[in-house]
């Protein structure tokens, strides 16, 4: 697979305001607004104090600034390190879980989803090498019904048919989290106009480059779209892929579901 690379970008920053065009690596345009606190916090805290990050419409996303180790408890064993950048270029991005506080309730983990192997990995990662932002999207993927379904602020704003993993290639359920925005070099080819990665790998394509990473994608087969034909990658047909490549946001929750 190969994609083009960045012309120009804008790095995001530590209030994560601006605008954010990722092109590089599988299977744009990011919005992010400054944030406020993922949940309201007391004037005093018990150092150490855990508590998950507030579900709802909104989410929240952290993306490296200072390269970071992800830890299986904070300054426990550490599991990965990760860059400003993964290795298609991209910004690495984090959806947060939870946060951990110290006696003046700031924040100083993030426990947060991480885009590794085994699929759902998690680890908490210093509050101080990531910028946090929010999230009013989300993916979820119907295998059952071959669709996927896009919500921003909670409202439904794109239904489309898709194909999904064969049988024996079958696209791993789960929840994970948009993790990179890729633009295919040629858009007639098998990817389409882009790809939205996902923080999911193929449990059955290991040996495949970079471990077998999903992603939804446009294609070259139109006929394609409402099989179980794929390798795992979600298929759309090219106008509805443009749509969500446009409107998924990096740290976009994807909900693959049965």
């Amino acid at each position: 697979m190969i994609f083009a690379r960045p012309s120009r970008e804008r790095y995001l920053a530590a209030t994560f305001a601006g605008l954010v065009l990722v092109t590089g690596g599988c299977g744009g345009r990011v919005l992010h607004e400054r944030a406020a606190r993922p949940t309201p916090r007391p004037v005093r805290c018990t150092p150490g104090t855990q508590h998950a990050v507030a579900a709802g419409t909104v989410s929240w996303a952290a993306v490296v600034i200072h390269p970071t180790r992800a830890y299986r408890v904070p300054d426990g064993e550490a599991l990965a390190h990760f860059g400003l950048r993964n290795v298609n270029g991209a910004p690495t991005v984090f959806s947060i879980l939870g946060e951990q506080l110290d006696g003046r309730c700031r924040v100083t983990w993030l426990h947060v989803e991480l885009p590794m192997r085994p699929n759902g990995a998690t680890g908490w990662v210093r509050a101080a090498d990531v910028a946090v932002g929010s999230v009013r999207t989300r993916i979820v993927v119907d295998l059952s019904a071959r669709r996927v379904l896009l919500y921003s602020n909670g409202r439904l704003v794109l239904d489309s048919p898709a194909a999904v993993g064969a049988p024996a290639t079958p696209t791993p359920i789960g929840r994970y989290y948009v993790n990179q925005r890729l633009v295919p070099t040629d858009p007639a080819g098998p990817f389409g106009p882009g790809a939205v990665g996902v923080s999911a790998f193929s449990n059955v394509q290991t040996g495949w480059a970079q471990g077998g990473p999903i992603g939804i994608h446009g294609t070259n087969e139109p006929s394609s779209i409402g099989r179980a034909v794929s390798n795992g990658c979600i298929r759309l047909p090219n106008p509805m892929l443009r749509r969500l490549f446009k409107a998924a946001l990096l740290g976009t929750p994807v909900v693959i579901r049965r």
